[in-house]
Order: structure tokens, then sequence, then C-alpha cells
């Protein structure tokens, strides 16, 4: 495998897991690779869990910071969260144990925006950078990395880690090489300029990571496939939703407001986007573009339709029966596909530019339009708000999809009072569940809950919601966005006693 490695002194660089593990002292803070369980380093996070695991059991605490692009997979943070390992994670996850650690306070938490890491790190907001541990599919000769199945932040740390650990990873398509886009011409104020794109093909970047060779202390080779998780097949009610949000896309058409080739499209992660994204093959649209984090089965599906003309994002998000296509096919792939630093896929100036059409799902939305999407019951983390909070702010059309109940009908999607704010009702344009769509645009609060409750609420709690809201114009402070904060609370509280929001 190391004919993956062309470079000689890079070469003399490689060993075990177990070895590089050492380079990684307690305290330090780590910048790994990996972006929802796509290009993350395999190897080095279980030999470095089995060393905290052996110094915690000798009585030292050893535990270090780690920054990532956004979630990985069960042998990076699983096996750190079990090991107790981490004091501070940031800037997104979505893997059980580290959830548990982090709601019962044994992980500190930093939940951001997307595109405001690497920023944030320049400007030393999380500490000094110790290490980075970054999976790439080989090095060149005169010592580049070839990128694997995601960007993320892998570009930030590379460049301000003090120590660089790589894992070459040998299950990565060689022909991966060329599909990626490495900006490096952010700068921060007040030396900023603008990113000059304006499609979602543009090329700004090189293929290439740069690096500094001395900083480079180990090279790992490993085989190891990305965390490849099957889509859930889908069920009548993604159907119903993907449905009802097409139907509003083809009327956006329609009236004007949206060409006929649509604007670049947004997806975020799971079955009722891929759901979206499946529905677009049998809809007229041709010369598609998607500006998006994620490569989701369904765009990989467009773009063998020949609908989409180029999808750009930072990672890959594939089920095992895609990943192999791509691995099979990258070099016809990569024609249509173009992954780039996080910070330029959630670019803020760039998604309004290109006037992207956002699509991300939510736990819970109020009669009014604010939206949570990273809580349960006001104080428990998920997962995190990851990129949607990017996109939702400034999207052409910011929209959020989610079934009207969880829980098999015993919680509803739509309350009077989200228990947690992540988009506040100024960010979202349209809300569509399988009973229906709000479109929230030019409407004022009172107008937009009832919009909310007629068309997107479960049948079975529109009465209870629309008895809130008048209650509510009764009792107010004031008729602008009338609420009963006592009346709301009991909707949480009942849950929390009785395990439904049904009386």
């Amino acid at each position: 495998m190391s004919e993956r490695i062309a470079s000689a002194r890079m070469r003399s660089k490689i060993m075990s897991a177990a070895d590089a593990a050492t380079l990684i002292r307690n305290g330090d803070n780590v910048g790994m690779s990996g972006f929802t369980g796509a290009g993350y380093p395999k190897v080095v996070p279980i030999a470095l869990a089995e060393r905290i695991r052996s110094a915690n059991a000798a009585g030292e605490d050893f535990r270090i910071g780690v920054w990532t692009g956004a979630s990985t997979a069960p042998e990076l943070d699983g096996a750190l969260a079990e090991a107790n390992g981490v004091q501070l994670r940031m800037p997104y996850q979505s893997d059980p144990a580290t959830r548990a650690r982090i709601n019962s306070g044994d992980m500190d938490y930093i939940d951001v925006h997307l595109s405001h890491v690497a920023p944030l790190v320049w400007e030393g907001f999380f500490g000094k950078l110790d290490v980075a541990v970054v999976e790439v599919t080989g090095i060149t000769e005169d010592d580049r990395l070839i990128p694997s199945s995601s960007i993320g932040n892998n570009k930030t740390y590379l460049d301000n880690a003090d120590r660089i650990i790589l894992e070459v990873n040998s299950w990565q398509s060689m022909d991966l090489e060329g599909m990626h886009d490495i900006y490096y011409g952010t700068r921060l104020p007040p030396n900023r300029t603008p990113v000059m794109m304006t499609t979602a093909a543009d090329r700004i970047g090189e293929q290439y990571f740069r690096v500094d060779p001395d900083k480079i202390v180990a090279i790992v080779e490993t085989d190891l496939p990305d965390r490849n998780t099957p889509f859930k097949p889908l069920d009548d009610i993604s159907k119903a939703i993907a449905s009802n949000l097409l139907d509003f896309l083809d009327n956006e058409v329609r009236v004007g407001r949206v060409p006929r080739e649509l604007l670049p499209i947004q997806s975020g992660v799971g079955n009722i986007a891929n759901a979206v994204l499946s529905g677009l093959l049998d809809r007229p649209y041709e010369g598609l573009f998607a500006y998006t984090e994620v490569i989701q089965d369904g765009m990989i599906d467009l773009i063998d339709a020949g609908k989409i003309r180029v999808a750009s994002a930072t990672a890959f998000s594939l089920s095992p029966d895609a990943a192999h296509r791509m691995n099979e096919q990258a070099a016809r792939y990569r024609r249509n596909i173009i992954l780039r630093p996080q910070e330029i896929s959630n670019h803020p100036e760039l998604i309004r530019r290109l006037g992207v059409i956002a699509m991300n799902g939510l736990i819970e939305a109020d009669i009014y339009g604010n939206v949570n999407s990273t809580h349960i019951m006001g104080s428990r983390m998920q997962n995190g708000i990851g990129g949607s909070g990017d996109f939702a702010r400034n999207a052409y059309i910011s929209a959020f999809v989610t079934p009207s109940t969880a829980k098999g009908g015993a919680i509803s999607a739509i309350v009077p009072f989200v228990s947690h704010v992540d988009h506040t009702e100024h960010d979202v344009s349209v809300i569509v569940t399988e009973h229906g769509l709000a479109d929230l645009r030019g409407l004022a609060p009172r107008r937009r809950a009832k919009v909310i409750i007629e068309n997107c609420a479960h049948p079975d709690y529109r009465p209870m919601l629309m008895e809130y809201f008048e209650r509510a114009r009764k009792v107010a402070n004031g008729q602008h966005t009338p609420h009963d904060l006592a009346l709301a609370h009991e909707w949480h509280r009942r849950f929390l006693a009785t395990g439904t929001m049904l009386p």
C-alpha cells in the first residue's frame, strides 16, 4: 500500500496506530477529519482510546479536546466517549455515547454554526490546536495531500496544528484525485475579500492540501471503509412530505419566482431529505445544481439520470451501495461533483449570492415559525445545529421539513412555544409536514399561526393548538405575537409527566 505515499521522506514516517497515538498528549486539542461519517481517521482514535483507558486505570486523568468537521463514527466519537477521554467536543456530533456524555455533564460541547468554525479556530477562541489527525487518499511526490471523501475543516486544522498525524486510506478511490477544490484565499477582517464564485460549478482553489512536511510526525496506513449507513426505505410519510415540498417548488416555477431549472438546492441529511431528492427524478427539472454540505444517494441518482449538472459539497453521506458505486466510478463522478472546505460549502455570502433553496429537518416548530433543531425538551442535546443555520439565515427559500408527530403520535412536532430556539421565525420561509405546507413569507405572526396549525399540525393536535392560540389572544400582554407562557409550559410538562402531549 505504500505506493500511495509517493514521497520518500513521507514513507520514512510510517508507523503503527498505537505508536502514533503516543504522540497525542493529555490535554491536547486534536483537530480530526470527518464529516457525516466520511473521511474520518479510523485507527488512530481507537488506539488513542485504548491508551486513555490504560492511563485512567493507572490513576492518570487523560482527556483531550476533539474538533472535527461534523459528525464522525463509532471508531472516533464512540471510542473516545466510551473511554471518557474527551473534555470538550465541537462543532457537531451524532454519536450515542458522545451524546450521553454531553447530557450527563461529563463532556463540554460547543454547538457552532459550521461556517463559523474555521475563523473561530484561526482567532484562537477554542485554544491552541496541538495535533491534527487527518485521513487522506494519498501523498504526492512533492508532499501534497490528496483529500479523501470529506474536506470539512481539514485545511484549517492542517494549517494550525503543531503536529500532524496522517491516515492514508487505500479504501478510498485514487480517482477521487481532482474532485476537490481547496480554497486558500480566506482571510480574517479587515483583510477579507469576496469569494469569486457566481455558480456552484466554479472552481476557485486547488486539488490538494498544502502541508508543512516538517509538521508531519506520523503516517498510518489503513484500508477501512467509511461509516456508510443504509437509508431507511421511503415510507408514506416521507413521500408525502417530499410531494408537498416539490408541489411548492412547481408553483414557485409556475409563478416565476424560481427559474425552470430551479436554483441551487441544499439538502440536510436524512430519510426525508433523500425522499425529496428522489422525488426530483420524476419531476420535469433538468440542468440542476446543488450547493450543499453532503452528497447523498439521491444526488448520485440525479447525476446518473442526467438531471444534476454539478453538485458542490464538503463530504459524502452515502449508503454502502452508493459508496461502492462512487469508489468504482469516481473518475466519472468527478466531472459532476466538487468537494470544498466547509467554510466555503457553508459560506453565507455564497449561499445568498447563489440563491440557494435550503431544505432542513427539525425537532419541533412553534405556531409562529420558530424552529428547534437541537434540543429535546429544552435541555437535552441531540446532535447540534450543524450547517442548517448557515443555510436558513441566507437562503433564497428556507424550508424545514418534518413528520407532524414523533414517538407514535405521542409528541406533536408543532407546539405552542419551542423549548429551544435555533432558527427564529425571521429565518423560516416554509414548514412542511405530511399534512401540508405553510408558506410563511409575507405573513404577520397571527396569520402565520393559523396557517401552520391548519396546514402542518397533525389533526389530533389541531384543536389543542387552536385553543392555545385563542386563549393566548385573550390573556397575552400584547397582540403582535400572543403567548400564554403558563399554558405553553404545560405542553412540555405534560409530556415529562405522562409521556405524551395528548390530554
